[in-house]
């Protein structure tokens, strides 16, 4: 399994972590609405900064290994198809913090599903399309110096990301992350810089 798999992991869990908190949602309850728009926010940035990340970083590096312009603008087409269910959902998710009725919880969850469906397709497609080139292509010079560009953040961000792929991983996908970033860095890495996410995040989904 490669990275990008485990963070598509990572991105499912979330979404059917909030279909289930929403559609549970207690009429009123703005000490839940204020958790969930907690973990919304964390969920939003990581999203965006992955789609984001590979149109600007992985397809150009995917591009020299193989992978057409064709499929890579497909992927993007996804990208638009799935910012605009995002837009759409934080415009939700919003009104449920600022209300936090049943009403709300609700135009939340068929936002939310909506998302998660258009993310799957996309998610699904890229995988089928990209994962084996990912495995193939891993100690190309190419896709090592991709890594080393999407490693290029400040602690802070890097540790509430893994923070955050970790949080319900399988073991499969712990192995691909730890693959990625030597073990006792990415100790370091959560220990330090991922409390926040531990802190404030993490128990949204224990509630």
């Amino acid at each position: 399994m490669s990275m990008n798999k485990a963070i598509h992991a990572a991105v499912r869990r979330d979404l059917d972590r909030f279909l289930d908190a929403l559609e549970r949602f207690p009429d009123g309850d703005r000490e839940r609405a204020e958790q969930l728009a907690t973990a919304w926010e964390n969920f939003d940035e990581q999203l965006t900064r992955h789609h984001e990340g590979e149109h600007e970083t992985a397809w150009p590096a995917l591009e020299k290994v193989g992978v057409s312009r064709d499929l890579l603008a497909q992927l993007d087409a996804e990208h638009d198809t799935m910012a605009t269910a995002l837009a759409a959902t934080r415009t939700a998710m919003g009104a449920l913090h600022t209300f936090a009725s049943a009403e709300d919880a609700k135009a939340a969850h068929t936002a939310m599903q909506e998302l998660q469906r258009v993310t799957v397709v996309h998610l699904e497609h890229e995988e089928a399309e990209i994962e084996p080139v990912y495995l193939a292509k891993k100690d190309s010079p190419e896709l090592k110096a991709m890594g080393r560009e999407f490693a290029k953040v400040g602690p802070v961000q890097g540790g509430t990301f893994f923070a955050w792929a970790l949080d319900g991983a399988t073991s499969e996908e712990t192995e691909a992350i730890a693959h990625t970033v030597p073990k006792p860095v990415l100790t370091v890495i959560t220990g330090l810089f991922g409390r926040t996410y531990r802190k404030s995040v993490a128990p949204v989904w224990r509630s």
